[in-house]
């Protein structure tokens, strides 16, 4: 274990200690509000999850990257197959394996280890052996890089930041820790995996580049230094070549320096020192924090009584002071408390603008796609125009959740400066589902004629069209005495020729104008779906935020009616009395003083 992974091991089991001393001392005073929020707390610290999402194009090794840092082969890496549902690598006692069930929250359903793999890729089955949509698989190791709480997310390549499997990428990097981008050395960056990158360090800032098959390109120094200018574009993205194949041979003749060669030490050091630690130190410093809050509100109540008992002249003072501080926690409680109208509104807000800016980037689709249409025949390009529609569609249904997200943790923060408390605790529960899923759903019928005339259909339209010329000019010739001859037969011709071009033309627009109407109906359909899980999204952001800070108000009314009463007792109480009872409160400010200063010792 390295000196970081030490010190993070180290600050988590202090965390523990100390949480589990602070639901001792709930218990013991009578408080099982706190102990609730502390057993909370508790659970966090058993399993403190952090998310390293590793995405980039199809073929750049990604799967053997993960493969390479775990030493097992969990994710598929034929030539002939690609990753079509994430895969989760998080540690477990013993090597097991789930798949990940649609649903909310997803469900899981146990699989054997040697079949798992057959779902992750595009052309396994889609549906587990009971019959419910696959999301994802996951599987846990016993490997000391994944003690510390760390997921390994194998994403399916990126295609594009305008493909389907793009925005299902971007949606787990908004809601991961860090993200692995990857690409080999056969080539500079392109431009679509810059404008991916870009889009990614939005979403999260904590971003690393592996460069990969370092052993197969000898040109490979010289992609790292164009990749390097190109990162730096970025945002000063790190870039650290690795090869997965010369790691896989160390592991295999445990030899350091072929190991060393092979850069995953360095990939390693980023994971653990970069996210690791720091995701457990801030896991720690939450629960410290939770233990110090539970410290200060059962001391506020031992410190009012015994400034009762040690002054009875202030007892009357302190009396009132409990009193005002009554009244304005029963109206923090109230639903016309500052807080709780903030949330209301700043949620009635939200849910106007995402509903708007949903609308505005639909209404950006139609007017491309119009567009494209008008300028192409459907039945050439309707299939390429049904896979742009819905990766487009994907792509800017993934910008609409990543507004709501930032939009509600800006809410969540205004309503935590009204209730002067720290949000930090809600904020990582406040999780927007992937949208991706819900385009999947939706299917494009199109009801459009994409056949195109046949050669007999276009020879019979030119000979309807030459006939009735020839007819029609035969009989004016007739009627005014001129015989036209075989002029006729050139007549209808032209006509026969214009009849089929004005028929195609037709035709064209029919399916023009078809096409429109599908883009249309399916556009609606996606508003429709959408605008119910945004709303049900909000919805549950606000019943959580309320419910949070509702507990808090609790916790506090709480904690000043007991220091309320035991006031109350203390001026009811006679001398001989009140020194004893001073001598104990001393003794259990001591006890929680010292608790307080070893959970403030974890949180620094």
């Amino acid at each position: 274990m390295t000196e970081p992974e030490a010190v993070a091991s180290t600050r988590l089991a202090r965390a523990i200690e100390v949480v589990e001393s602070g639901i001792q001392a709930c218990e013991a005073y009578g408080r099982p509000d706190l102990k609730a929020r502390l057993t909370a707390a508790r659970r966090s610290l058993d399993d403190p999850a952090v998310h390293v999402v590793v995405a980039g194009e199809f073929k750049q090794g990604k799967s053997s990257l993960v493969n390479a840092l775990v030493g097992a082969t969990v994710c598929p890496v034929d030539d002939d197959v690609a990753t079509a549902v994430p895969t989760y690598v998080r540690h477990g006692a013993e090597p097991s394996a789930n798949l990940l069930l649609e649903g909310d929250p997803p469900s899981r359903e146990p699989i054997a280890m040697d079949g798992f793999r057959d779902y992750a890729i595009e052309t396994g089955p889609r549906v587990s052996p009971s019959g419910a949509p696959v999301a994802g698989v996951e599987v846990r190791l016993p490997r000391k890089l994944l003690a510390n709480g760390l997921v390994l997310v194998d994403t399916p390549g990126v295609g594009g930041l305008g493909s389907l499997h793009a925005a299902a990428s971007l949606a787990a990097i908004a809601m991961a820790d860090a993200v692995v981008f990857v690409t080999d050395a056969s080539q500079e960056l392109t431009a679509s995996e810059i404008e991916f990158l870009q889009q990614a360090r939005s979403l999260c800032p904590t971003v690393v580049c592996a460069l990969t098959k370092i052993d197969f390109y000898p040109a490979w120094r010289k992609i790292r230094d164009l990749d390097a200018g190109h990162l730096a574009q970025v945002g000063g993205v790190d870039i650290i070549p690795v090869s997965s194949t010369l790691r896989a041979q160390a592991a295999k003749l445990n030899n350091t320096a072929l190991n060393t060669e092979s850069g995953f030490p360095d990939l390693v050091r980023w994971l653990t020192e970069r996210v690791g630690r720091g995701a457990a130190n801030q896991v720690a410093a939450n629960a410290a924090g939770d233990v110090i809050d539970a410290c200060d509100q059962i001391s506020a109540q031992f410190a009012a009584e015994r400034e009762a008992l040690a002054d009875p002249k202030a007892a009357q003072r302190v009396l009132d002071d409990l009193n005002a501080a009554k009244a304005r926690l029963d109206g923090l409680r109230a639903a016309t408390a500052k807080w709780s109208q903030t949330l209301t509104d700043g949620i009635a807000d939200l849910n106007s603008d995402i509903d708007h800016d949903l609308k505005a980037r639909i209404r950006q689709i139609l007017q491309e796609a119009d567009e494209a249409i008008e300028q192409s025949d459907p039945a050439d390009t309707w299939p390429q125009m049904e896979a742009w529609l819905r990766s487009r569609t994907s792509y800017e249904l993934l910008a609409n959740y990543t507004l709501l997200r930032q939009r509600a943790e800006s809410l969540s923060e205004e309503v935590a400066a009204h209730f002067r408390q720290a949000s930090g605790q809600v904020l990582d529960e406040l999780s927007v589902y992937n949208p991706v899923a819900l385009v999947s759903e939706q299917r494009v019928d199109h009801k459009i004629d994409l056949e195109r005339m046949t050669v007999g259909k276009q020879a019979w339209v030119a000979l309807k069209s030459a006939y009735g010329g020839i007819l029609m000019f035969t009989m004016l010739g007739a009627l005014t005495g001129i015989t036209l001859g075989p002029i006729a037969f050139g007549i209808g011709l032209v006509m026969g020729h214009k009849g089929l071009r004005d028929e195609k033309k037709r035709q064209l627009q029919q399916r023009q104008q078809q096409a429109r109407n599908a883009v249309r109906r399916y556009c609606d359909e996606v508003t429709f779906v959408m605008n119910k899980d945004s709303r049900d999204t909000l919805r549950r952001i606000q019943r959580e935020l309320r419910d949070y800070y509702a507990g808090l108000a609790e916790e506090l009314v709480r904690s000043n009616a007991e220091a309320l009463g035991a006031a109350n007792e203390a001026v009811r109480r006679t001398q001989a009395e009140r020194q004893a009872r001073l001598k104990d409160i001393d003794a259990e400010l001591a006890r929680l003083r010292q608790l307080r200063e070893r959970a403030a010792a974890v949180r620094k």
